[in-house]
């Protein structure tokens, strides 16, 4: 009896443990059926995604400007003019394609109310809107155009052939492949043009820029020729008195003098006519650029330091520090070489002008030893004295501020 009573126990207790599962279990379905809607749900979103991506072309500069490289050009060209003129010959040609009427086509079985000449007339102001919808598309592209968004322009250009295939899909209305041509290839002009005149411009500005520095070279040269040739005749002229005189020991002292003069003439003339002559500078501005980033650059100037004063100017927050100042009579090759053994560590590899390398000094030093330069003086370690000052100048007054806002708390 006893045993009976216990196993009608353990199946209430079972029976209730079923029934409990039970329940779980049809949470659970719910819950899965419940995930297997929002599954779907999701894979109808992502779907709808794919296609709103596959209909929008990026457009923003900042993300395009992300991804930019090195402009190339797709119909390479003398200069700006020629570029100026290939435009104009395929204007002419769009403008032609247009009045030929060969940029757009429609059907030509269309008719309205059973009258053909209704429906081709239907058809030809259809066209005549999806055309000019297609070229503001395209002219607004050229007017708006910078090289590096070339690619999208086109995308969008040939998104708006695409759109214009489904909205006259029933007419059979489409843009010509070759009037897309066209203006496709007028795209890639106008991006080329661009790129040809910024390119022109910065070259111009270079050539500029070497020319007022030779200009003020020459002058340096040209004065200090001048002041020693007049030192020459002043002492030469004291020379013939001494002599006069017979002031021996006086003459011997003018006469090497003037020897010292006709020296220094000599070597100005040499270094006047040898145009690779110059000083090689390597000088860095930690506030501007940080600890790990130097400029090197040569001069024709009789003093160097000139040259990088001038570097220094509004256009940087700092002055410069000289690191080293090297003379060569191949200042030029000196300044090639090192240009050439720090490639990998260019900051602009589209400027080449722009003589920025990302290396610390001491990397610079060695090589100069590599390349057997005379280096006179070398510092590693810039002063930075105007970036160091405003530094703790900085520290004092958010120091001084944060004083304040905890004597307010308090």
């Amino acid at each position: 009896m006893n045993d009976l009573q216990t196993k009608q126990k353990e199946l209430t207790s079972l029976r209730s443990e079923i029934q409990t599962l039970q329940q779980q279990k049809s949470s659970l379905d719910g819950e899965v059926a419940e995930l297997r809607g929002l599954t779907e749900k999701i894979d109808t979103a992502r779907k709808e995604y794919e296609e709103l991506s596959k209909q929008v072309v990026e457009t923003r500069e900042t993300a395009i400007l992300q991804e930019v490289g090195i402009y190339e050009y797709r119909h390479p060209l003398d200069d700006a003019p020629a570029y100026k003129a290939r435009l104009t010959g395929i204007s002419a040609q769009i403008k032609d394609s247009v009045k030929a009427g060969t940029a757009v086509q429609g059907s030509t079985n269309w008719t309205v109310n059973g009258s053909s000449r209704e429906g081709a007339r239907m058809v030809k102001e259809f066209s005549k809107l999806m055309l000019r919808a297609y070229n503001n598309e395209a002219d607004n592209a050229v007017r708006s155009m910078k090289p590096y968004t070339l690619e999208s322009s086109i995308a969008r250009l040939v998104k708006a052939k695409e759109t214009i295939v489904k909205l006259g899909g029933t007419m059979n209305i489409r843009v010509t492949d070759n009037y897309h041509r066209l203006r496709v290839e007028e795209l890639e002009l106008a991006a080329d043009y661009l790129a040809k005149v910024a390119e022109q411009k910065e070259k111009d500005r270079e050539e500029r820029a070497r020319l007022k520095e030779e200009e003020i070279a020459r002058r340096e040269f040209e004065r200090e020729q001048e002041r020693l040739r007049k030192e020459q005749a002043h002492y030469e002229s004291t020379l013939a008195t001494m002599r006069e005189q017979g002031d021996e020991a006086a003459a011997a002292e003018l006469e090497a003098k003037l020897n010292e003069i006709g020296d220094a003439l000599d070597g100005l003339n040499r270094r006047s006519a040898n145009i690779r002559a110059g000083h090689v500078y390597v000088i860095s501005n930690v506030g501007a650029f940080g600890p790990d980033m130097v400029k090197i650059g040569m001069t024709r100037r009789l003093d160097p330091m000139d040259r990088v004063k001038e570097l220094g100017d509004a256009s940087v927050p700092f002055h410069y520090d000289v690191h080293a100042l090297i003379f060569s009579d191949d200042a030029v090759g000196l300044e090639t070489s090192l240009h050439h053994a720090l490639a990998d560590a260019r900051v602009n590899y589209v400027n080449m002008r722009r003589e920025f390398f990302r290396v610390h000094p001491t990397t610079v030093r060695t090589m100069l030893d590599g390349f057997g330069a005379t280096v006179v003086e070398y510092i590693e370690e810039p002063e930075a004295l105007e970036w160091r000052q405003s530094e703790n100048t900085r520290r004092e007054l958010l120091a001084a501020q944060e004083a304040t806002a905890a004597s307010a708390g308090s």
